[in-house]
């Protein structure tokens, strides 16, 4: 961009929810020329060794877009990360192309992005979108689940840009819904939100309990809690 001479990197998958780490300003927009494919594997984030998840690259295709968000680098630290999360555990390379914002307010500018191609080793290729479902339903890692990879990168594009259709994904985000559903799964699980559950016992008092004349003492706010009051 013209008023920022940072390093700028294009994110189309988990960067868009998850960057991991502190960027500068974060635009919506896109890039031509390439489109997005749940063709890499990945054995270290959303898979393990010998049970690779599946995760988004771009391939080169010269009538495709690809939608996602462009971040500004701030410091020698994200590049770092970036490079190690995407090339050394990830087996991307680095490609320069130009990023066109959605609202046009900017003018396009370089932008760096991480693809995979065919002779990386996790190269995974092309399969039906069912079958990169089941394999995404089947998979987990250190990150995460792979059905959060997804879904989230779906989430994000419903609601950041609701009119915009991508037919790799959405297909693949229904297959991983209806499989997940079919076998009963905690989706909340997978999304890796926890639930906490308290226990909480109520004892009941009637009008002649000593604990009534208690009432709005400490002792008695703790009678109806699973906790102890202890004189120390």
């Amino acid at each position: 961009m013209d008023e920022s001479t940072n390093l700028w990197v294009f994110g189309y998958g988990s960067l868009v929810w998850k960057p991991g780490f502190q960027h500068g300003k974060l635009l919506v927009g896109y890039v031509n020329g390439f489109a997005r494919r749940f063709w890499q594997g990945n054995e270290t984030h959303r898979g393990t060794p010998g049970k690779p998840g599946r995760v988004a690259t771009l391939i080169e295709e010269a009538k495709s877009t690809t939608y996602g968000v462009a971040m500004e680098l701030q410091g020698e630290e994200a590049l770092d990360y970036l490079n190690n999360r995407e090339m050394t555990l990830g087996g991307y390379i680095q490609k320069i192309t130009m990023f066109h914002t959605a609202d046009d307010k900017h003018p396009p500018f370089p932008v760096l992005v991480f693809v995979a191609t065919s002779k990386s080793s996790f190269w995974l290729g092309p399969a039906e979108p069912h079958v990169i479902a089941e394999q995404v339903v089947t998979s987990s890692g250190p990150s995460g689940h792979n059905v959060e990879y997804v879904l989230r990168l779906a989430d994000w594009f419903h609601t950041a840009l609701p009119s915009v259709h991508d037919e790799h994904l959405f297909s693949i985000e229904v297959h991983v819904r209806i499989k997940v559903k079919e076998r009963n799964l905690c989706l909340k699980t997978l999304m890796g939100e926890k639930e906490v559950v308290v226990e909480t016992r109520v004892v009941e008092h009637n009008e002649h309990s000593p604990s009534v004349a208690r009432r709005g003492t400490f002792a008695y706010t703790c009678e109806n809690k699973c906790m102890k009051c202890i004189k120390l």
